[in-house]
């Protein structure tokens, strides 16, 4: 009986075909080796920090951020990739405050969520608090960061190693993403360490409601005097956001120091009517005391624009005027019969709030095509020349000039030495420089945004301003403000704080005046 099922198996297998039995004892014999092709090393090191940075880019998005109490306020702080680093403290509504407190791969964004109604109002009712508001502050900032490194490094981690595991589907190599992300964000945290600039909160750069950026901000005096302690300058901050948040009041108006000119730099308007408006507004949230234009306030000089004039002698403050390339004659003698209105020319000097000018009128009218524009840097020289040799005299006959306006920088530069300050345009970009013999150089962008020639480029060009605070007694400049306006629709507003270099901390102090430094 038990031969029978094994002959028919053997019969079963002699009906296989002798091939598939070859091959197959060839295969067990012989394994067949398979070649898989290895990724270059470089490619996979590549793809490593790629799953790295998206990792650690993912956790930070998802976990990196922490809820911190500072002062009355509370915040949420967050670590965020960027190539320029520094803080951005977003105060909703109002805009933004950014400082350029460090350089490195790394933004830190702090947003103030909500002001506690209980903490400000406590401080609204008992100012004597505010003194120990700096030290609070500190305090809270510190506790705050310590805990946003701990919880980034963990976030990075995670990020990394999750990351990793998705796409490796192995543990070691998962584990390694995530330990290189912790050392990419042990380097950045030294980076930023090493770069640190605490001094960073004297010059900021302010975005959103214009109107509430002096408030924000403070005044020149206040911050040339107090500008010794970062933590004061942080308290103050807090306290200025308080009071701005307080609901039971409007916004804090802008109460200017008593012993501060203030003086609205503006040039190259090129008859953009919206200018007008932006000018009047920064006179009033600004209390300017004098507006300056360096010319090119026309586009053809011609009689027919001079009706654009008009809102000159209505700013509400008073407006001196210098001719431009742009500006004819006939613009030069319509503004000079207006009220309100102080035309410079031939280096003659006026004093207005405070303040003694001089200037001459560019010596280059380019819209006239019928009169060569031929030598005009050595007729822009002369012009200069001109200027300098008249602020010779007048400091000879004991009525120095405080501010000098030119409307080309070529001529401008010809009053080193000679005055102050000299103020120009023409160029359509702002730049402030100290010249050789000590004369500070400021040279204003374009407050109508280029006029209608901004509808030739792809994007408009932006309206630029500034307001120059400056001492009343030594009428020495004191800090600037830098207002750029998002070109047309301006959908964009910033206003950057910046201190001379004499007004900075650690500069020695000197009871006499000296000359300026960039």
């Amino acid at each position: 009986m038990a031969r029978v099922p094994a002959a028919a198996a053997l019969l079963r297998v002699r009906k296989v075909p002798r091939v598939l039995v070859r091959h197959y004892r060839s295969r067990r014999s012989h394994p067949v080796v398979e070649l898989v092709h290895q990724p270059h090393p470089y490619t996979r090191a590549l793809g490593l920090v790629a799953v790295v940075l998206l990792g650690a880019w993912l956790g930070l998005l998802v976990v990196g951020n922490v809820r911190a109490q500072v002062g009355p306020m509370d915040t949420t702080m967050t670590l965020r990739p960027s190539l320029t680093g520094g803080t951005k403290i977003n105060v909703s509504p109002l805009g933004a405050l950014e400082l350029r407190s460090h350089t490195a791969p790394l933004r830190l964004d702090v947003d103030v969520d909500q002001l506690d109604p209980v903490r400000s109002q406590a401080l609204v009712d008992h100012p004597e608090r505010l003194s120990g508001l700096q030290d609070e502050v500190a305090e809270d900032v510190g506790a705050g960061t310590l805990d946003l490194a701990v919880r980034s490094c963990v976030a990075v981690v995670a990020g990394a190693t999750g990351v990793g595991l998705a796409v490796y589907r192995r543990p070691r190599r998962a584990l390694a993403a995530g330990g290189l992300a912790l050392t990419l964000l042990a380097a950045c945290g030294a980076t930023a360490f090493a770069t640190w600039n605490p001094k960073s909160v004297l010059e900021p750069k302010f975005s959103g409601l214009l109107s509430s950026a002096p408030s924000v901000v403070g005044n020149a005096r206040s911050i040339v005097s107090e500008f010794d302690v970062y933590q004061k300058e942080l308290a103050r901050l807090v306290t200025n956001v308080t009071k701005l948040y307080d609901v039971t009041s409007t916004l804090p108006a802008y109460a200017p120091d008593p012993s501060t000119i203030r003086v609205l730099h503006v040039s190259d308007i090129h008859l953009n009517p919206a200018s007008w408006k932006i000018i009047a507004s920064l006179v009033k949230q600004y209390r300017i005391d004098v507006v300056v234009d360096s010319g090119d306030t026309m586009d053809h000089g011609t009689a027919a624009e001079n009706g654009f004039l008009d809102p000159a002698a209505d700013l509400g403050a008073p407006y001196v005027w210098v001719r431009g390339n742009h500006d004819g004659r006939v613009t030069q003698d319509y503004l000079r019969r207006m009220k309100n209105v102080h035309v410079l020319d031939d280096g003659r000097a006026v004093s207005v709030a405070g303040l003694r000018f001089a200037g001459i009128g560019d010596p280059q009218f380019t819209p006239d095509r019928s009169a060569g524009v031929g030598g005009a840097g050595r007729s822009e020289v002369l012009a200069g020349a001109r200027l300098a040799s008249s602020l010779r005299d007048q400091k000879a006959a004991g009525t120095p000039v405080d501010i000098a306006v030119a409307h080309n920088p070529t001529a401008a530069r010809e009053t080193d030495g000679d005055v102050p300050l000299v103020l120009a345009g023409h160029v359509h970009h702002q730049e402030m420089e100290v010249m050789k013999y000590g004369t500070r150089l400021r040279v204003e962008g374009s407050t109508g945004g280029g006029g209608l020639r901004a509808l030739e480029g792809e994007d408009p060009a932006p309206i630029e301003t500034s307001i120059l605070y400056l001492d009343r007694d030594t009428r020495r400049l004191q800090a600037w403000d830098e207002i750029k306006l998002g070109g047309l629709g301006l959908t964009t507003a910033e206003v950057s704080r910046h201190l001379p270099k004499e007004n900075r901390p650690g500069a020695p102090a000197s009871t006499t005046p000296s000359a300026p430094t960039p």
